[in-house]
């Protein structure tokens, strides 16, 4: 499942990067000394480079359970992100996991907490490593610095849209810097530097690795950046989207089920890699999707929500029964995830069997794969109308259908039809809360969801909140989200 190793030296990612336990923002461990004296050749700058990758993978929550020694990276984002969109939600109303899917996050949510803390792991790792990159051999200090950057960019893209305005560090500063670590910066300023990451990215990296960052990669998120960025850049967006095509260096697998279990396959752009059975680089998400025949920690997390569910039914096509199961006797308003079933899992048996390392999981998670560039090329080309029957986009919304067994030819795409079409396209892997924030329709659909389901949906969910740890630790200087 993993042809990298992420954590390179567990002193170096332990020591070198684990910043003080009582503020996780200090980019600086206990002495710099020992990070200059670390970084001496091309080696230690890679290991650096792979140190950056490993803040996103994230640490296992069966590995160590105590969250407060440990980030969870990615690990958590479906909370985050799918169980706030109409797709799933926690399968128990107990513990802070079930907040996500009924609206009462609040500041001391200890897995929105660790997700904002994981992102600045990521960035204040690439600002390190920027900082010692003349030490790595020259001919390839730009690779390095251009994987740092995109690392960075991918962190604070996340941040952006989740939280809003940020601290924005991209240089390495002092524990009591508190100006630099502590201040809000508009999220304008902060897409602006976004950009300029990943356009660095683009200019200096090929598409040789799909579990690193590429060319392919840095272009595909900057194409979303531009349909996502205030001041949306569709041109630029569909010219990115384009560039990925021509490329000629990914096309779409002809099974759907094999873009999650042939890995790295033909389809992937960017994927954060996993390991089984190995559990200091395994992941938890996978057993804890499941429910019925419990394998994770807790009660089932992503339970497929009945409006998924029916549009699955109507637009899923073959993706339909790759993707969401009721096991022969579940309800339609609780289907489970099957796009990332623990490796060694059969649910054709009774009752069905889910390997051996079910908690230790090496399911990759998709960061970016060519399917979402096809349908941001849609989006690219529709430039915010309602509908479009412009040939090139029908083109790239033809072959994602087609691919799903709907071959009828499409003459006219809408704005609905292109979200629903992501939707049963890209479901659980976190795409749906962004998309519908991008869409502009987060605020009609999910105060529709909520009523429908009995929560209460309002304009301040449309963002999380800055952890309150991190405003006690500013003194105040970092400030709220209204409505917290």
């Amino acid at each position: 499942m993993k042809h990298i190793k992420y954590i390179v030296l567990a002193a170096f990612a332990g020591f070198i990067y684990t910043s003080c336990s009582d503020e996780f923002l200090n980019p600086l461990p206990e002495t710099a000394v020992a990070v200059e004296s670390f970084f001496q050749s091309d080696d230690d700058v890679l290991a650096g480079v792979i140190g950056i990758y490993d803040a996103l993978q994230g640490v296992n929550e069966n590995t160590e359970t105590n969250i407060g020694r440990a980030n969870r990276g990615v690990q958590f984002e479906h909370l985050l992100t799918e169980h706030r969109s109409d797709n799933t939600r926690n399968g128990t109303l107990e513990g802070s996991k079930s907040d996500f899917h009924r609206y009462v996050v609040n500041a001391n949510n200890v897995e929105s907490e660790d997700y904002y803390q994981s992102m600045y792991q990521v960035i204040f790792r690439a600002n390190n490593i920027l900082n010692f990159i003349s030490i790595a051999d020259e001919e390839n200090q730009a690779k390095y610095a251009a994987e740092a950057k995109f690392l960075r960019a991918y962190a604070y893209f996340n941040l952006v849209r989740l939280f809003g305005d940020v601290p924005l560090v991209t240089s390495v500063v002092g524990p009591t810097d508190n100006a630099a670590l502590f201040t809000r910066i508009p999220s304008s300023e902060i897409y602006l530097q976004i950009i300029d990451d990943l356009n660095e990215a683009i200019a200096s990296l090929d598409n040789s690795s799909k579990a690193r960052a590429s060319k392919a990669a840095a272009q595909g998120i900057l194409a979303k950046v531009f349909l996502t960025q205030p001041n949306r850049n569709y041109t630029g967006a569909q010219q990115l989207c384009e560039s990925i095509k021509s490329s000629m260096d990914y096309e779409l697998v002809d099974n759907f089920s094999d873009v999650y279990y042939s890995e790295l396959n033909s389809e992937i752009i960017f994927a954060i890699q996993y390991q089984t059975g190995n559990s200091f680089e395994s992941q938890s998400f996978s057993s804890e999707f499941t429910s019925a025949f419990r394998q994770g920690r807790e009660d089932g997390q992503n339970i497929v929500n009945t409006n998924l569910f029916l549009d699955f039914a109507t637009y899923g096509g073959n993706r339909t029964d790759v993707s969401i199961t009721n096991l022969g006797f579940l309800g339609q308003d609780d289907n489970e995830v099957i796009k990332y079933l623990p490796d060694g899992s059969d649910i054709t048996t009774s009752p069905p069997t889910y390997g051996g390392n079910a908690r230790d999981a090496g399911n990759d998670y998709i960061a970016l794969r060519y399917a979402d560039v096809l349908l941001m090329h849609v989006e690219a080309i529709m430039a915010g109308g309602a509908q479009t029957s412009n040939s090139a986009a029908l083109s790239s919304f033809q072959e994602v259908r087609n691919r799903a067994g709907l071959t009828d030819p499409v003459s006219n795409i809408t704005k609905d039809d292109l979200l629903r079409e992501r939707r049963v396209e890209l479901a659980f892997e976190n795409q749906r809360w962004y998309d519908l924030l991008r869409f502009g329709v987060a605020e009609s659909v999910l105060s529709a969801h909520a009523q429908d389901r009995g929560y209460v949906f309002s304009g301040r969910d449309l963002l999380l909140p800055i952890p309150s740890r991190e405003i006690n630790l500013s003194g105040g200087l970092l400030t709220q989200n209204p409505g917290y």
